[in-house]
This record gives C-alpha cells, structure tokens and sequence, in this order.
C-alpha cells in the first residue's frame, strides 16, 4: 500500500527551501524531473517574483523580487515516486503540510498569484493626496517637508511645494523619495 495517495490529483504545492536557494532549488529540480523521467507526474516549477521599483544611488530601477522568500512552487500530482523526487532534492528542506503530507494550494491562492506575477509595468501605490503634507526621505532635498502639489501616478512622480528663502517652490520627485507625515 502506498504511502503518498493522489487524492488531490494535479496541485500546486509549496515546497520550503533553503533562504536565497530557491532558483538553484528550481534548476535543480527540473533536471531530475527531466533525468528520471517524470514528467507525466511532475508537471511545473516555479520561484514567484514581481516586479518592483528601487531607487539606488538616485536612479530608478526595477528589480525582481521574489513573492515567497524560500519557496518554490510545484505543480504535480503526489505519488511515493514524486514526493521522494523533489522532498530529496538538495536543499528542499520538506513540503507545506502537516507531517509529510503535502497540502495543495488553493486555486484562488495560484490565480491570484499568477496575476501579480504577471503585472508588466510595476504599479506605484501610494497613500498621499494632493493637499497633504509630506517629508522627502531621498536626493538632495532630504528632511524637507512641504504640501503635496500634483500626483503622475503613471510616471510614478509627485510634485511637493517646499519653502525656501521664504517661498514655495515646486520639487519633482519620484514616489519612493516621499513619507506622508
């Protein structure tokens, strides 16, 4: 009698890796999986990243970053044969579940996973309105705080009225270099 049973089918399931391994873990797993051929039951593997926006050194970049910091995903239907595949792959320290159970993902979890990976452009979000009153956290303006003036949410830029020699002047900045005060 078989110790794994796939009752669940076809599933994604989180499997907990070493932190900083997970892309190692993914290359890994998919040459066995392509070596011992078992494709038919272990289908998918994936490290979820998204895209973000850093500001470093005053110019923005966008980085990659990974959703779920030591996981990565796998799509594929528990057997005995494919849980000892990935469960023994190097530095996968073990399956989400209870014991040595997988639980599979719910399919709200994956589609909304798979939406936020799947966003092109980053989208900036942030909780300041025109009126309000802000402090620059970056650039040479540092420590400076003034009223919020206009938003470009599709640029990612805020313009902020800041007082010097005793008048309002308009500061261009990006999104990341302000804090709502």
């Amino acid at each position: 009698m078989p110790k794994q049973t796939s009752e669940f089918g076809k599933n994604w399931y989180a499997v907990h890796t070493y932190a900083g391994y997970e892309d190692a873990v993914a290359r890994n797993l998919k040459q066995r999986i392509e070596s011992l051929g078992v494709e038919d039951k272990i289908f998918n593997v994936l490290v979820p990243v998204e895209k973000k926006i850093r500001i470093k050194g005053g110019k923005r970049r966008v980085v990659e970053e990974k959703i779920y910091p030591g996981y990565v995903l796998v799509e594929m239907i528990v057997a005995d044969d494919s849980w000892y595949i990935v469960r023994n792959t190097p530095r996968v320290t073990g399956f989400v579940g209870s014991g040595t159970t997988p639980m599979p993902l719910k399919k709200e979890e994956i589609d909304i996973l798979f939406q936020r990976m799947g966003v092109q452009e980053p989208k900036y979000k942030f909780d300041i309105g025109i009126g309000d009153t802000a402090r620059i956290t970056d650039g040479p303006f540092k420590d400076f705080e003034g009223k919020v003036h206009a938003i470009d949410e599709e640029r990612g830029k805020i313009k902020i009225l800041v007082s010097m020699f005793g008048r309002e002047t308009p500061v261009e900045l990006d999104f990341l270099q302000v804090k709502k005060i």
